[in-house]
């Protein structure tokens, strides 16, 4: 299972901040959390929101590991 982690406005949206998940690929893992919530889907969806897999910033569909880690980081904003 891939512990996956939301911060910002995506654990407020979402209601949770992390949570475990199964799933082979990041593909799959969007899949299910499309199906669970299409709202949060659609947020992850914007541009400006990024995607790690362990600690290491991805574009593309990755395979996951039982023991990966997936955080959704929204843009960062402060002053």
């Amino acid at each position: 299972m891939a512990r996956v982690l939301l911060f910002g406005r995506l654990a407020d949206l979402a209601g949770w901040r992390e949570r475990e998940i199964p799933a082979a690929s990041l593909a799959a893992l969007r899949g299910v959390l499309a199906a669970e919530d299409p709202a949060l889907f659609e947020a992850l969806q914007a541009p400006a929101v990024r995607t790690a897999v362990d600690q290491a910033l991805v574009t593309l569909d990755v395979a996951l590991r039982p023991d990966s880690e997936v955080a959704f980081l929204p843009p960062m904003s402060g002053g």
